[in-house]
């Protein structure tokens, strides 16, 4: 069997919906960033598939490495929400982060 394009894309498809479903179905903070990661991944094996299947299509492995620097950058901004939440208030969940604003 000869994996293409419709099985790489179809990966993606998939990690996109199960982290789509991770974002829209959880409380947790932390799960919720699991979600958006997931999700960013999917776009990734999207980008590197392309750039696989498109004549001289380096530009696919660009974008996927930009992808990671700012899924990086995203992890460490949010991680620090998350801790900031939990030191002032005891908890992680999402619905607590309302009260963050003044």
């Amino acid at each position: 069997m000869n994996v293409g394009l419709p099985h790489f894309l179809t990966v993606g498809a998939v990690l996109f919906a199960l982290g789509l479903f991770a974002v829209m179905s959880r409380r947790n903070a932390v799960a919720i960033l699991m979600g958006v990661e997931l999700m960013l991944n999917a776009a990734n094996v999207n980008f590197v598939a392309f750039s696989r299947y498109v004549q001289d299509g380096i530009d696919g492995q660009l974008m996927a490495a930009f992808v990671i620097v700012l899924a990086a950058a995203e992890a460490a901004v949010a991680l620090a929400i998350v801790l900031a939440l939990y030191r002032n208030y005891g908890t992680v969940h999402a619905d607590t982060a309302q009260s963050l604003k003044r």
